[in-house]
């Protein structure tokens, strides 16, 4: 006879107890993970550079910077996913988790395999002529993009399943899985993109190559410990009697919910990534567009993630921490770990802006950047962005604690005005009044990030979240 325990299936010391021990555990291996993930990203950055030239660093900075748009919306439906995990997982529901990631899973294939690779394809020259890619950047940037467009499923399948794990209690796992991916595609990188023995040199195209490779490699392993029910979250294998549909087709109550929730967060992603497309815009129309671009890819793309990596994981924990306290009937406590959040990624920008501020000519030399216009203008950012990350670590886990909560429709009017009104129209106001000089757009960025701080704190504290109902009918 099989022995039950009675070890319950979740964390509870997430719900009870100490709050600071609870927000750093799910933390700091978020955390970990996406500073590693963004510094594989500056490797691809450091090889490419030094290997293909700054046009490289460029095209891959366009080429990100437009599939962050599209993935972004995509992935970030799956944060209607995590509030449901968060609630149910905070009430103990095992079987509601379980049904609600299953369903998040089918809906990562479709969009992944339906939607962004046909689409992406067709419509890369498109994006890349939008944003004004020099001739050179382009012809770099288009094998890339189409990459990443095509072979995405590996990316929305490890995307789901973090965001399904962290929300459940478990952050080690993603971390665990995170690395292990991030190692994976940088020894893929090193030999596709400058190619050894019998593998061609790839170039630009190699990053995408390992990326695509790597994420693919680890989402396959993750799906078999899904189906094991090795982990805090599992595949479903239904009741006795069930049809095969009844036990894996679609369950469109759940799936409606996930998009309840989710699609403004998708939203509020296309907004806050659709302004840095326009503001590609922006800087491809400066007299030197080129060495803008490839410092704005280094600096702000690369750099900066040190700063909105390390406060994205702070973001995930604030909405699990506070989405468990919530669904376990703790509001109070929810409150207060956001707080404690926020404490935390202010203390993590410091230390980075402390970096920028001193040391900017070292670090973009990390990246192979010598060109003295590439320089100067990459110094004039990283300066700028040491103080815009203490604005932005502070507005993420705010935004974690509204979303975790439920209300994901106010960051998304937020990131309307921060992100599109405030900084692009100061970029439209004073090239159409006066000559636009990079450190206007600079300071453009700066004051979205310092609006969007401002708005989150103050929406927070009006505590509406308190008040939200999520649920999912029985079938």
């Amino acid at each position: 006879m099989k022995e039950v325990s009675n070890k319950p299936r979740f964390d509870r010391s997430i719900v009870e107890g100490p709050l600071r021990p609870a927000v750093w555990k799910i933390a700091w291996p978020t955390m970990l993970t996406n500073v590693i993930g963004g510094l594989q990203g500056m490797v691809d950055h450091a090889l490419v550079g030094n290997l293909v030239g700054y046009k490289a660093n460029a095209a891959i900075g366009v080429s990100w910077q437009i599939f962050i748009v599209v993935i972004v919306f995509i992935s970030s439906l799956f944060t209607g996913m995590s509030v449901l995990v968060a609630r149910f997982a905070g009430a103990g529901d095992e079987e509601k988790v379980n049904r609600t990631v299953y369903q998040a899973f089918l809906t990562a294939i479709f969009l992944a395999l339906g939607v962004l690779a046909p689409i992406g394809y067709f419509v890369s020259p498109s994006l890349l002529n939008f944003v004004h890619a020099a001739p050179d950047v382009r012809a770099e940037a288009l094998p890339f993009l189409r990459i990443m467009f095509v072979f995405s499923l590996g990316m929305m399948i490890f995307f789901m399943l973090s965001g399904a794990l962290r929300s459940a209690g478990d952050a080690r796992t993603p971390m665990i899985l995170g690395i292990t991916m991030t190692v994976l595609n940088l020894i893929l990188n090193v030999l596709l993109i400058r190619g050894l023995g019998p593998v061609p040199a790839f170039g630009t195209m190699g990053a995408a190559m390992g990326t695509c490779i790597a994420s693919g490699a680890v989402a396959l392993y993750a799906l078999v410990k899904l189906w094991s029910g090795a982990w805090v979250v599992s595949i479903p294998r239904g009741e006795p009697g069930q049809s095969f549909g009844q036990r894996f087709g679609p369950d469109w109550t759940i799936i409606k919910a996930i998009f309840r929730f989710g699609l403004p967060t998708g939203i509020q992603g296309i907004a806050m990534n659709i302004g840095g497309v326009f503001m590609l815009s922006f800087i491809g129309s400066l007299a030197q567009s080129a060495a803008a671009q490839a410092a704005f890819a280094v600096s702000y793309t690369e750099l900066f993630s040190l700063v909105t990596w390390t406060s994205v994981g702070l973001m995930g924990a604030a909405a699990a921490v506070a989405g468990q306290n919530l669904g376990a009937g703790n509001p109070d406590r929810a409150d207060a770990a956001v707080h404690v959040a926020a404490r935390f990624g202010f203390a993590g920008a410091m230390f980075f802006g402390l970096l920028f501020l001193f040391f900017p000519r070292q670090l973009l030399a990390i990246f192979g950047m010598h060109e003295p216009a590439v320089v100067e203008i990459g110094v004039q950012l990283l300066r700028v962005l040491s103080l815009s990350g203490l604005f932005i670590a502070v507005a993420l886990t705010y935004t974690g604690g509204l979303q975790g909560t439920g209300d994901t429709r106010s960051p998304l009017y937020i990131s309307i005005i921060s992100q599109i009104v405030v900084p692009l129209g100061t970029c439209f106001v004073i090239q159409q009044t006066s000559t636009l000089d990079p450190i206007d757009i600079w300071i453009a960025i700066l004051a979205g990030h310092a609006t969007r701080c401002l708005l989150s704190v103050v929406r927070f504290k009006q505590g509406r979240w308190r008040m939200i109902a999520v649920n999912i009918d029985s079938k």
